[in-house]
């Protein structure tokens, strides 16, 4: 596996996660542990757009230029004496979880979801928007103690009027993303540490495998190097899938045919890939060797 060679926009970040490249050439992240979405820009100077509450994880730039947060209600922390950080469990303070529309200018916060059909969105954990004034999401669930709720990846409207359980259950769905024709969606899980896809065949509405496929997924891949949980993923221009993986920290890359936490794209060229290291609290910059996925907002 080749080495990254990355350069540290910023560090003192309290669990970034969540990346978003904005017009000015600043990356916003979120704030897992202090509930705060952040701006950074170019120079590493770093300034608070809005506090959230809660956990936000996963964060995309909508269609009328706000942002959408995918907050999973919080964690409980493990601090280690070298300063790496860690979630450990539902937050005993478990509070806003949901998907929330944060105002760029203004900061001012609107809780958009926070249930499917009276079932409560328990983690939801990173969303991708499909140029149609919809998204997808994932739901990472919570466990506490012996108990797990189970998550799923879900579709909805920004305008509020609409969400959809798409596919039902996923163990600890992670990370979401869309081919470059839009007619493909993927989602990681984190502890089994494979990635799935579902042909999308109307709104909301996805083709399934049958029986035993988890969620009626197509198995696109797994961990190659050992034990990997994965987090968040991007796609290239070209169509490959791009997994960010826990444990053994990198950056794995899998071809949609056939068979570090978050990733996204930017720069001119979109060939910078900005990683989040998000237990010792850095955003950090990679030059990587193919163009990343033009998102529609």
């Amino acid at each position: 596996m080749p080495k990254l060679n990355f350069r540290v926009v910023t560090d003192g970040l309290r669990f970034p996660e969540g990346p978003v490249v904005l017009p000015d050439g600043s990356v916003a992240v979120v704030e897992i542990e202090s509930g705060n979405v952040v701006r950074v820009a170019p120079d590493g100077a770093k300034s608070v757009i809005a506090h959230v509450g809660g956990g936000p994880n996963g964060m995309a730039m909508g269609p009328d230029d706000q942002l959408y947060v995918c907050n999973n209600g919080g964690f409980n922390w493990v601090y280690h004496d070298d300063g790496f950080v860690r979630p450990h469990g539902r937050a005993d303070s478990y509070a806003d979880n949901g998907i929330q529309r944060v105002d760029l200018a203004t900061g001012k916060v609107e809780m958009l979801y926070d249930n499917c059909d009276g079932v409560p969105l328990f983690g939801p954990n990173d969303i991708v928007f499909d140029g149609k004034g919809g998204f997808w999401f994932t739901d990472h669930g919570k466990s506490y103690g012996r108990i797990m709720d189970r998550g799923a990846l879900y579709y909805a409207r920004v305008d509020g009027s609409l969400i959809k359980e798409a596919a039902f259950s996923l163990i600890t769905g992670n990370g979401v993303g869309l081919s470059p024709d839009g007619q493909t969606v993927y989602a990681t899980e984190t502890e089994t540490g494979r990635l799935w896809a579902w042909p999308i065949i109307g709104e909301g509405e996805l083709a399934k495998e049958p029986w035993p496929s988890p969620a009626g997924g197509r198995f696109v891949g797994s961990a190659q190097h050992g034990y990997q949980r994965f987090d968040s993923l991007a796609v290239e221009e070209c169509g490959n899938i791009c997994v960010a993986s826990l444990v053994n920290g990198g950056i794995s890359v899998f071809a949609p045919e056939p068979y570090s936490t978050n990733i996204a794209f930017g720069g001119a060229d979109m060939k910078t890939a900005y990683i989040t290291l998000s237990g010792y609290g850095q955003l950090v910059a990679v030059d990587w060797p193919r163009a990343g996925l033009k998102l529609p907002y």
